[in-house]
């Protein structure tokens, strides 16, 4: 599946312990849709529930619905490049705010 930037994908993570076995989970598209057709690989951020591991630069989603997210969650910079044929699912897109936060996160640590 080609994504857009700022999209809020669904995509199957492995478990540590037992990698055959995947369990989805949200990420956000970073690379632009030009790269993602180049390429047939999209590079993703991490979106994460987990209030408990907490991360320095950690941003929270202001507009859950718009990215089609249920509960609070954080846009945490762990990165990954995944083939686009594995991504399951479109949820949202991130809004303008959320879009800004994450962009001038990222700007301070890359």
């Amino acid at each position: 599946m080609i994504c857009s930037q700022y999209d809020v994908v669904e995509v199957p993570f492995p478990f540590v312990d037992t990698p055959a076995i995947t369990k989805k989970r949200k990420a956000l598209v970073i690379s632009k849709y030009d790269f993602n057709i180049q390429n047939s690989a999209t590079i993703l951020c991490m979106i994460t529930s987990a209030t408990n591991s907490k991360w320095f630069g950690d941003i929270p989603i202001k507009q859950l619905e718009e990215a089609g997210l249920r509960k609070s969650c954080v846009m945490r910079f762990k990165i990954f490049t995944l083939d686009n044929s594995l991504i399951l699912n479109i949820c949202g897109k991130l809004s303008k705010i959320d879009q800004e936060n994450y962009e001038n996160m990222k700007n301070k640590f890359i």
